[in-house]
């Protein structure tokens, strides 16, 4: 009779089954000065391989934003070609962003056949420039139909092409934007490029009051990813991991994150390898990753890259998530993006670091004296205003059924959006509310340790929090609040969006000043006045995830929107709706069709998690129970035959009866809901969701968890947190 097998096996396969790749223990090592870039077709490749006076009109596109002359596309993709080719592509893409917030891709090879038996290798100008794939499977919200197929990928010359090896070969993929038939964009990508044109147009018109005068201003990202590893052993015994990304059941271990000892220790062995391993695709493809550690809570990590221009930063985030998930199966792993797939553990965001900069300076550099810094402070106030302002459509554009899981928890910012600006800022913009200028600025000095050995610091003039959603962070903006499975590009486009607004807004208001009082720091001073007491309540530095900030906040009247049904609606407000028009960024159409596609999106999440919910509890916790069950009463029996009292088995017996009871009637109530969709529009399914499902859930999920504690281990049919979180 063969043995049986039973989930304690995993756990022991799973342990023992990994090794390092290399014979020797040791990675091969890189220079990477030598491998940085080196699958891109980038600036170096492009001044190599193409005409001088191509590659002048192509830069006049890259670096000034000036509009892309048809004629260089031949020879560009004569040269982009011939590079890939050398590199072994067979194929190449057009590599979108549709509204999925994921990536899309549909290949092409460069073969064309030329008679019977004969081909040769052909990539021109037109298919650089313009793809055509299905409009009508991919998210559009309303804005194409199932009959109206057509749609368009056009090339972004701003961000370059690069090549994925894959098993087989490789692809040259060409970043593109996505539009419909009618010229509706059906992606990330234009209305962001979108907004950075904004943002420029508005932030070099206040500069040249200040006597600045240059070719473009771009707004910059630095996103931080966290995610959580598991081995896959686990990962394909979880069908909720499997389908929702998320574990919708499991009882809290023993051990989780109260001895605070996993965050910045030791990366262990098989992690670090992993992560050299994704640090070294990325490095290929021109990715300037910089950060890696460990999380707060076990079994989740860290990467970051440095800042980027919007554009490039929002592509290679997708190539960051892309190249996390694909390099985990060489280790036996597993890369979950989830916002919160261990319950009762820190979740993972995705903070998005943002600035302004010239070619020469970053905007939201204070120096050393920032109340005297009057270009810094018009700038900083801006992006106050922006948050006063559109606080809700900020939280509408990180707002989906995820991130609901982690926002207000103990290691993500809460729904209320408010601003951090540190001890030095704040005390600048106290005093210009109350008493119309700044005077001064407070100096962080030197912080001794106490210790002779070891050299006296540098202090910064203000703490940090990580407990506020958008915080200033030195000479940036942080937007800690977006979720880690999500496209940074919304968030970034929002951002853009309101920050040119306010630009705009403060930029008229100076220039009427100055009508009256030419002097532009004295007309400032006045503007400032008039403007930082409206905005002075989106200020707060202390706990966010305090009740008596909460209550703060309403006194305030800030906007508290804790779940996604209660963000979303802002979206789609008038004056966002208006805000968008009028910079250009979204149509009302483009943008009522966001807020159609992330109800459908919040509707059919919840959806698939309830139902995986109910089959996961009937087919293999029930069961589970149900067996244990029969053994304790198959003891109970025997021990009566033979007289023993066996008290301890019956109130055991007892106990797992009525949770199993529990059970049962818990998961019939989700049966019912999940079999009631909540009527026929999405926006009704989606507050049946809301309302009914994730309630239900909860309740099946409550019954389980306690039947964890007690069912005996080689009968438990999914593997548990402790074994899922410490085995690496």
């Amino acid at each position: 009779m063969p043995p049986v097998t039973t989930p304690r096996f995993d756990a022991l396969a799973a342990a023992k089954n990994w090794s390092t790749a290399e014979p020797n223990g040791r990675a091969p090592r890189l220079s990477i000065e030598e491998v940085f870039g080196e699958s891109i077709f980038g600036p170096s490749e492009m001044k190599a391989r193409l005409p001088r006076d191509i590659h002048e009109r192509l830069l006049a596109t890259l670096e000034a934003g000036s509009k892309l002359d048809p004629s260089v596309a031949d020879a560009v993709a004569v040269a982009m070609k011939e590079w890939a080719m050398e590199k072994g592509a067979s194929h190449f893409t057009h590599w979108f962003q549709p509204l999925t917030g994921s990536t899309a891709e549909k290949h092409d090879s460069f073969v064309v056949p030329t008679e019977p038996g004969r081909a040769i290798t052909e990539f021109s100008g037109q298919e650089l420039i313009q793809g055509e794939p299905d409009a009508s499977s991919l998210p559009s919200g309303g804005l194409r139909t199932t009959f109206e197929a057509r749609g368009y990928t056009s090339w972004d010359p701003t961000s370059p092409a690069f090549i994925i090896h894959g098993p087989g070969g490789a692809t040259l993929c060409i970043p593109t934007a996505y539009s419909s038939w009618a010229g509706d964009a059906l992606d990330q990508k234009i209305p962001l490029l979108r907004s950075i044109d904004a943002l420029n147009k508005e932030a070099r018109r206040a500069l040249k009051l200040f006597g600045v005068d240059t070719l473009r201003v771009i707004p910059t990202l630095g996103p931080e990813q966290e995610f959580f590893l598991v081995d896959q052993e686990f990962y394909y015994r979880r069908p909720d991991l499997l389908t929702t990304g998320r574990t919708l059941f499991g009882a809290k271990p023993p051990k989780g994150q109260e001895l605070e000892d996993h965050y910045f220790g030791a990366i262990p062995d098989r992690v670090l390898e992993y992560m050299q391993a994704v640090e070294t695709e990325l490095y290929r493809l021109g990715v300037p990753v910089k950060t890696r550690h460990n999380e707060v809570a076990p079994g989740q990590f860290e990467m970051a890259y440095i800042y980027e221009d919007a554009n490039t930063a929002a592509d290679h985030q997708q190539l960051m998530m892309s190249t996390l998930r694909r390099v985990a199966r060489r280790f036996g792993l597993v890369c979950l993006l989830h916002e919160k797939p261990f319950a009762g553990m820190n979740g993972s965001g995705k903070h998005l670091n943002w600035s302004l900069a010239t070619d020469r300076m970053n905007l939201l550099e204070p120096g050393a004296t920032p109340h005297e810094n009057i270009q810094f402070l018009f700038f900083c106030t801006a992006v106050l205003m922006a948050v006063e302002k559109h606080q809700d459509l900020l939280r509408a554009a990180i707002a989906f059924a995820g991130n609901d899981h982690r926002l207000g928890a103990n290691e993500a910012p809460p729904a209320i959006v408010s601003v951090f600006l540190g001890d030095q800022l704040t005390d600048i913009y106290e005093q210009i509310a109350d008493i119309g200028h700044a005077e001064t600025s407070k100096q962080g000095g030197l912080m001794g340790l106490g210790v002779s050995v070891l050299p006296d610091l540098p202090k910064h003039a203000g703490d940090r929090n990580r407990t506020s959603p958008f915080a200033f962070t030195g000479n940036k903006f942080e937007f800690r609040a977006v979720g880690s499975s999500q496209s940074i590009s919304f968030a970034a486009t929002v951002l853009n969006t309101v920050v040119a607004q306010a630009i705009d807004d403060l930029r008229t208001r100076l220039e009427e000043a100055m009508k009256d009082e030419p002097d532009l720091p004295r007309a400032l001073r006045s503007v400032l006045a008039e403007v930082v007491p409206d905005v002075r309540r989106i200020i707060f530095n202390g706990d966010g995830y305090s009740e008596a900030w909460a209550e703060e906040a309403e006194r305030r009247g800030l906007l508290n929107l804790p779940t996604t049904l209660d963000a979303l609606p802002y979206m789609v407000k008038d004056k966002n709706a208006e805000l968008f028009e009028a910079y250009g960024v979204l149509s009302r159409r483009e943008l009522e069709s966001r807020y159609e596609i992330s109800l459908s999106q919040y509707f059919h999440t919840i959806n698939i998690e309830g139902e995986t919910s109910a089959e996961i509890a009937a087919t293999m916790i029930l069961p589970a129970a149900v067996r244990y069950l029969n053994e304790l009463q198959e003891g109970v029996m025997r021990a009566r035959e033979t007289g023993i009292r066996a008290e301890g088995v019956t109130n055991t017996a007892k106990r797992v009866a009525d949770l199993v009871d529990e059970l049962e009637g818990a998961l019939q109530v989700l049966v019912e809901q999940n079999a009631e969709l909540g009527g026929d529009e999405v926006a009704s399914k989606a507050v049946h969701m809301r309302k009914n499902i994730i309630p239900a859930m909860d309740r099946v999920r409550a019954v389980v968890d306690r039947l964890e504690k007690v069912i005996p281990d080689d009968l438990r049919p999914l593997p548990s947190y402790r074994d899922m979180l410490f085995i690496k």
